[in-house]
């Protein structure tokens, strides 16, 4: 079983190897590739397959150096095995980054290289999209293996996961209000919104339709503009959001916003984002959450909506099964809750504990055969 060391204490530098850094989080494998044609510098890992085979995104990143990019795919690929884990799907978990700028150095020669890397993993990891990469790089990949999901919805794949990914947010959302506050209603609840991409976007779409009262905050000035445009929000900058007075905050943007700063600020009840790796340190900061007495919904439960809809596509992709099917985010926010509560431990503990036990039991079953 994944040792379950904080994954901010296990950063891959000049002084650990990689072996090192797999043994601290329980990997499994994790490989590098190049190709000098195409510029490719990538790297997969494949953190647990005791459920299934791994599945997880392509991240392409123009990372400061490799042992940065390697200290990403580490957390991120463990971060996968929880999802699938805990959501209740046959999978393992798996990330990839791509060491470059997706704006300038991404091509179709590039995309498909990585393709036939992907391939020669024989199916025990499968790929998908994340920040950089999109659907029609899916479809460059899929020429080279068939270990992918995330194809557009004419090659009979899913498309744009990010609507699926906002409601699994939005339903975590509102188990955490009805933990918090006795009902799941979002109506005249105050929310801070971090984070306007994609997810962010359908994120405050569903708020508006509730009638929440919304604050939104990105760096990209399109973003903003975009939703303001559609919705109701009041922009608040990144020097004073903390300090808002708010109920619910929900980071969707990059993680690690949750540290010992932003949360001596905070004035709110509950965080509940889309952002993956949110808290700094786990036992630091999901110990803090605990001691200041804002209920943190785990990052990994809540916005599952966008592996649980790639999953699909493994099946015959339908997008009304899709959508079902996160709905049990609502009910396993509730579980986690529970458990949390009666143990007096942190909501991520308590997640975490969920999804490594039912990795151990799946595991069992299968050696036993």
């Amino acid at each position: 079983m994944p040792n379950t060391q904080e994954l901010t204490s296990v950063k891959a530098d000049a002084k650990s190897s990689v072996i090192e850094s797999m043994q601290a989080l329980g990997h499994e494998q994790v490989v590098h590739f190049y190709d000098q044609a195409t510029g490719l510098k990538a790297i997969i890992a494949i953190h647990n397959t005791q459920l299934g085979p791994a599945l997880g995104g392509t991240r392409m990143w123009a990372y400061n150096s490799e042992a940065e990019a390697l200290t990403d795919v580490l957390r991120l690929s463990r971060g996968m095995s929880y999802k699938a884990a805990i959501t209740g799907l046959n999978l393992g978990g798996g990330k990839a980054v791509i060491i470059g700028d997706a704006k300038t150095q991404k091509s179709e020669a590039l995309m498909r290289r990585f393709g036939k890397f992907v391939d020669g993993l024989a199916g025990r990891y499968i790929t998908a999209e994340d920040v950089g990469v999109g659907t029609k790089d899916m479809e460059y990949i899929a020429m080279e293996t068939k270990h992918v999901t995330g194809l557009p919805e004419f090659l009979g794949g899913g498309g744009d996961p990010s609507p699926v990914t906002a409601y699994g947010v939005y339903l975590g959302m509102k188990s955490s209000a009805k933990e918090a506050y006795g009902n799941d209603s979002l109506e005249g609840k105050k929310i801070l919104v971090q984070g306007i991409g994609k997810v962010g976007h359908h994120l405050v779409g569903y708020l508006a339709k509730e009638n929440a009262i919304i604050y939104v905050n990105d760096i990209n000035e399109d973003n903003l503009k975009a939703v303001s445009s559609e919705y109701k929000v009041q922009v608040v900058d990144s020097a004073s959001m903390f300090d808002l007075d708010i109920d619910i905050y929900a980071p969707c943007a990059l993680g690690a916003t949750l540290n010992n700063d932003s949360l001596n600020r905070l004035r709110c009840s509950v965080i509940a984002g889309a952002a993956n790796n949110q808290l700094a340190d786990e036992t630091i900061h999901g110990g803090l959450c605990l001691q200041k007495g804002i209920l943190y919904a785990p990052d990994f439960l809540i916005n599952a909506g966008g592996l649980i809809n790639v999953s699909i596509e493994l099946e015959g992709y339908n997008r009304d099964r899709a959508m079902s099917a996160t709905e049990n985010i609502y009910a396993a926010a509730q579980n986690v809750f529970r458990i949390a509560k009666a143990e007096n431990i942190p909501t991520i503990n308590a997640a975490k504990r969920l999804a490594e036990r039912r990795m151990e039991d799946i595991g069992r079953i299968k050696l036993s055969f």
